[in-house]
């Protein structure tokens, strides 16, 4: 159904053309959207009028009509006058809101044929059939956004992406609960990850400036048919759940960057107990105190590179070892080797998912 503010929006601009006012009234007689005031006994006309045979007629010196879409009369319009000039416009009137019936419907169902089909609620027959009706392309490249807001039900956020997006026609806006926007993008033969980090930035650079709102965007991969859109959604989605758990500083994440996280992410519970307990004789890696922690993640991002990890903690470079051979004492993995260092790397990321999942269970 069209919104009143858009139906207020189209006969305010008509009445700015023709200078004839106009009113529309839903099928119980009450007003929606007006240009004039309308007496309280034309209530009582409208529902007569609805009653009627008549698509058009001359009611206490208005011209009223009726607006239908699939012959379901879906408005009244009313028409102040009842000159052959105002017939004319009330004619028009009636014809521009029919039309935007159909538009509105017809995205009504897009909406609804794409949340279907990300959701793998369609057959594949199904999938080409409704899109060919709906004159949606099947073979053009697309990549799913995932926009996550902080508060639920954000219709500045998901108005925002619409104005951005929805008026190509070609990019779908839509939701499927009550915290995440979805966009779902065609692309040109050219485009790259490289445009779909820049149009996340785009969304949100837009949405924390407009709409207010602080979010967190991931994407999945590059699709070349309709049918696997679906499976962008799923990679957005995981996107969205790895980078909360092991990319939190980051409010863009793309699932071609998931790296180990996402392996991680696929791992039972019981399966990652079991490892931790395996390589630490059932302590937690996360257990040893702020200094050692630091000293590790650092060793990390220096590349196991001792020199330049001392130079940073601004520490001898022999208190390193020290810290180094300490741990090594206590876990039997030495982070100078590499092998090594991985170990413990996944063991620090499968601690930190294990932690995130006992967490959302309450």
């Amino acid at each position: 159904m069209i919104s009143n503010q858009i139906l207020q929006s189209t006969i305010d601009g008509l009445k700015g053309i023709a200078r004839i006012n106009l009113c529309v009234l839903d099928t119980d007689g009450k007003v929606l959207a007006s240009t004039f005031q309308m007496e309280s006994e034309f209530e009582k006309a409208a529902l007569e009028f609805v009653n009627s045979s008549a698509d058009s007629q001359v009611v206490q010196g208005h011209q009223f009509f009726k607006v239908s879409d699939d012959n379901q009369l879906e408005y009244v319009l009313v028409a102040q006058g009842s000159s052959d000039d105002v017939y004319m416009v009330g004619k028009i009137a009636a014809f521009q809101i029919q039309n935007l019936l159909v538009a509105y419907k017809e995205r009504f169902d897009k909406d609804n044929f794409i949340k279907n089909l990300l959701l793998d609620n369609l057959l594949l027959v199904d999938i080409f059939n409704r899109a060919k009706k709906l004159h949606i392309d099947t073979n053009t490249r697309r990549c799913v956004f995932l926009i996550e807001t902080k508060q639920e039900k954000d219709m500045n956020a998901l108005e925002t992406v619409r104005i951005l997006f929805g008026a190509r026609g070609k990019d779908f806006v839509t939701a499927v609960d009550e915290k995440n926007i979805i966009l779902v993008k065609e692309l040109a033969e050219n485009e790259t990850y490289e445009d779909m980090e820049k149009t996340a930035h785009i969304v949100l650079d837009m949405l924390n400036m407009e709409a207010m709102s602080k979010v967190k965007v991931a994407y999945g991969t590059i699709v070349s048919e309709l049918k696997d859109v679906s499976r962008s959604y799923k990679e957005a989605t995981m996107a969205l759940d790895v980078g909360k758990i092991f990319y939190s500083d980051k409010n863009i994440v793309a699932y071609g960057n998931l790296g180990i996280g996402r392996l991680i992410y696929q791992l039972p519970i019981p399966l990652c107990k079991m490892f931790i307990k395996e390589i630490f004789d059932g302590k937690s890696p996360d257990d040893y105190d702020e200094e050692t922690l630091t000293t590790i993640n650092k060793f990390f991002e220096n590349s196991l590179n001792v020199s330049e990890t001392s130079r940073q903690l601004y520490i001898h470079r022999n208190t390193l070892v020290y810290r180094l051979d300490k741990l090594q004492k206590s876990t039997g993995l030495d982070l100078r080797v590499f092998e090594d260092a991985i170990t413990f790397q996944i063991a620090l990321m499968v601690v930190k998912y294990m932690k995130y999942m006992e967490s959302e269970e309450f």
